[in-house]
């Protein structure tokens, strides 16, 4: 069970960092705000991973056959490990960065408000919050549960639903 979690769990989230990281060297930092449907888009296809590990753990530790709580408990555990991988290689990430990624995020949601007409009090409102995300994204203890959290709840859902998917056996039989 911990080989397939640990697998499938590194696969999904070295996938989803590396194609995010990627995008961001790429596109110089531009474009936050739309990169986010990007961002949750990758992260839905390489957290199908736990589709899969469920999947196999199912046909070849299980003989076919799987009920609910073990297949959610094994669609969790790829979860969390996608989760600790994406987190731990974000952190690696900005430090290697000099931590420009907040700035330039606060500084493109800003040109944003700015853009959509925004002015005076609410301008200034809207700047203030930004400008308090800023400095709590520089606390590690705020960014990285941060971090951890915008995969997890992805990760939690597909794990839920292959699980009860899963539990059928109908549904993509093991080959014999």
């Amino acid at each position: 069970m911990q080989k397939i979690a640990l697998t499938y769990g590194m696969l999904s989230g070295t996938i989803t960092i590396a194609v995010l990281i990627l995008g961001l060297v790429v596109s110089e930092g531009g474009s936050f705000l739309t990169s986010e449907l990007f961002g949750y888009l990758t992260m839905l296809v390489a957290l199908s991973m736990i589709f899969i590990g469920i999947k196999r753990f199912r046909d070849l530790e299980r003989g076919g056959v799987i009920r609910f709580l073990p297949a959610a408990t094994m669609g969790i555990a790829i979860t969390v490990i996608a989760a600790i991988i994406y987190t731990v290689v974000w952190e690696l990430y900005l430090m290697s960065s000099d931590y420009r990624f907040i700035n330039s995020y606060v500084n493109s949601a800003i040109d944003a408000k700015k853009a959509a007409g925004l002015t005076g009090e609410t301008l200034a409102q809207e700047i203030a919050e930004l400008d308090e995300m800023r400095t709590s994204y520089g606390k590690i203890y705020i960014r990285m549960p941060m971090t951890f959290l915008e995969i997890f709840p992805v990760g939690l859902i597909i794990a839920i639903l292959s699980a009860a998917l899963l539990r059928n056996p109908k549904i993509l039989p093991a080959r014999q």
